[in-house]
């Protein structure tokens, strides 16, 4: 595969992540809340793409990487332990309200137990 060839597939393949995303949103797939995050992510690599080979180098150099590939490998990296981190983050919230909601599951549970008790010893007497 050429450089051209290569340049334009991933143009395509950017584009395509971009309107997956979007799709996915309009389904209601995709939360907004995640969908910005999806959305910039998509933007980023579509931007990263259209620099082009020269244009990533010139990147990566910039910011102290020799090799083009390893400040992409950085990025995603990054990006993965950042959506780690909030999907964590996430789940430790859900978890204090699911178990918020047992309990006060169980408390409704125990008065509506302790009103049909009453009720029935009221109907005995």
């Amino acid at each position: 595969m050429n450089g051209t060839t290569a340049y334009i597939v991933g143009i395509i393949g950017s584009v395509i992540i971009l309107g997956l995303i979007i799709e996915l949103l309009r389904r209601r797939q995709l939360t907004e809340k995640y969908a910005v995050l999806w959305l910039v992510i998509g933007i980023i690599i579509l931007v990263l793409t259209c620099l082009g080979q020269d244009g990533l180098t010139m990147l990566a150099h910039s910011v102290g990487f020799y090799v083009p590939s390893n400040l992409l490998f950085f990025l995603a990296i990054l990006f993965l332990l950042g959506v780690t981190l909030h999907l964590s983050w996430e789940l430790s919230r859900v978890e204090d309200e699911t178990r918020k909601l047992a309990e006060d599951l169980a408390i409704l549970r125990l008065e509506v137990e302790q009103l049909t008790e009453q009720r029935q010893g009221e109907r005995r007497e």
